[in-house]
């Protein structure tokens, strides 16, 4: 999750298949009867069925007329979480909403929960680990970050699933979150705070705080950390983006692993997107291999099927095998470090499994930040949720809400008044000797890991919302 730049210390300068997901049932029976549309395309008919938005109120803002180089130039030497950048780098979400995109595939939470082979179940958490990061693809806008005691939540009554988060920490910047499902078959948690890194024509965000996957039918706990993610050619170029580096998914129950590698995407762009890895048991065999693209789709098959296969496309490569001396030059002389070409799709091995194929994406997607239609629905205000919502919650944030209506001038004063009333309150509380305290969630240790966490302190549902804070 690409995040980063904002911050309150700044100088102010720059002011299977494909899966559906299903309709949600309106449970208010006092709802059920009404019908008309609410903040865009939201509607609830006559049969009770609750439609989520399928469409931002206003097109995406171009990003063609500024440049980021004038901003980083001035920036050289300082760390990156204390740069703001203009609004029109962002997208109309916080970072806490972004988080909650790990829901969009929740259907593979219930096929683990409901496999009685613990293969299978690895598989299917697996699957859900590259499904959370692919929704960033062709994502580039940054989300806002969130001010500190922010919270979103969200409940899908469709989905099965309630969910929680809140912005513990704003130097260093941590974001926790809890969810669980609404049939208590899950509880899914962890806290994220990446550490950013400018490398001249790149931005890496890379992956701090551990995710930690419940699945209570089969007393099973399952920790792992995101991937790297990296976007290219800020200065000059089209923005692209890659996620690369190691993760291991550990169930602390039965010692199974799964080792995915998400591949950088090599001198001709071969590797983009690829991932490839294996699950073992706790006695290191493997049991089975999982290829494919974060982009696109996972698979699995078998080792031997696997080696053989690899074997018989080594043999094929060779005999096919040209000379890319002028490549390599051409390569080597591309100043403008575009983004490779993808060359191929997945190639699919036969006798494989799917285990999971990404969600199409609403045909106006290219005008509303590359959004899904998850993410579409997330920032979405419907008639009567503020009286029901924490006054911290980021529907309620006056700078997203205004960008998301298109009114970029009222976002970008909205977004500098929030981050002066943010140095304000810090500076009050310092003043007063003050502590900051959460409130949602608590430091300590992780159970399964031993690492420090953010752990959810319960409560958040009983709706107390008198303590908040007033960060608007």
């Amino acid at each position: 999750f690409y995040t980063g730049f904002d911050s309150d210390n700044s100088s102010g300068d720059f002011s299977e298949a494909n899966h559906k997901v299903p309709e949600m049932l309106d449970l208010d029976p006092h709802q059920s009867k009404r019908t008309g549309k609410h903040n865009g395309e939201t509607e609830i008919q006559e049969n009770g069925i609750k439609r989520h938005r399928t469409s931002l109120p206003a097109p995406m803002f171009s990003r063609s007329d500024f440049s980021v180089w004038s901003i980083l130039k001035k920036c050289i030497g300082l760390e990156l979480s204390k740069i703001t950048m203009p609004i029109v780098f962002n997208e109309p979400l916080s970072f806490l909403q972004r988080i909650t995109e790990y829901m969009e595939h929740i259907y593979l939470i219930n096929r683990a929960c409901s496999h009685a082979d613990p293969l299978e179940r690895m598989q299917a958490v697996a699957a859900f680990a590259v499904s959370a990061v692919a929704s960033q693809w062709e994502r580039t806008g940054k989300p806002f970050n969130p001010l500190l005691g922010e919270t979103y939540e969200l409940t899908r009554e469709d989905l099965g699933f309630r969910f929680i988060s809140e912005q513990v920490s704003h130097h260093p910047p941590i974001s926790a979150f809890y969810s669980e499902g609404l049939n208590k078959d899950f509880v899914f948690h962890g806290s994220i705070y990446p550490k950013l890194k400018f490398w001249g024509k790149s931005i890496e965000a890379e992956p701090r705080g551990t995710i930690t996957l419940e699945l209570l039918k089969h007393n099973e706990a399952y920790t792992w950390t995101n991937p790297t993610c990296c976007v290219h050619n800020v200065i000059i170029g089209k923005l692209w983006l890659e996620q690369y580096g190691v993760v291991e998914i550990v169930n602390h129950s039965t010692g199974d692993k799964c080792v995915l590698n998400f591949k950088p995407c090599g001198l001709f762009g071969k590797e983009l997107h690829r991932v490839e890895g294996y699950i073992q048991d706790k006695h290191r065999k493997k049991l089975c291999v999982i290829y494919g693209k974060w982009t696109e789709c996972l698979w699995c098959t078998d080792p031997t099927t696997y080696e053989t296969y690899k074997k018989s496309e080594k043999r094929g490569g060779e005999q096919k095998k040209k000379s890319v001396s002028e490549e390599v030059i051409k390569s080597e002389n591309d100043e403008a470090d575009d983004m490779p070409e993808v060359q191929d799709t997945v190639h699919f091995i036969p006798g494989s499994k799917l285990l999971w194929r990404i969600n199409c994406r609403p045909p106006n997607s290219s005008q509303m930040y590359n959004f899904t239609s998850f993410a579409v629905s997330l920032n979405e205000l419907e008639k009567g949720m503020e009286a029901i919502l924490a006054p911290t919650d980021c529907r309620l944030r006056p700078d997203i809400r205004n960008m998301e209506n298109g009114n970029m001038d009222v976002a970008s004063k909205e977004k500098e008044r929030l981050e002066e009333k943010q140095r304000a309150a810090r500076k009050e509380r310092a003043k007063d000797e003050v502590e900051w305290h959460t409130r949602w969630f608590h430091q300590g240790t992780n159970p399964y890991t031993g690492t420090s966490d953010w752990l959810y302190s319960g409560g958040y549902f009983d709706r107390n919302f008198s303590d908040c804070p007033d960060i608007y």
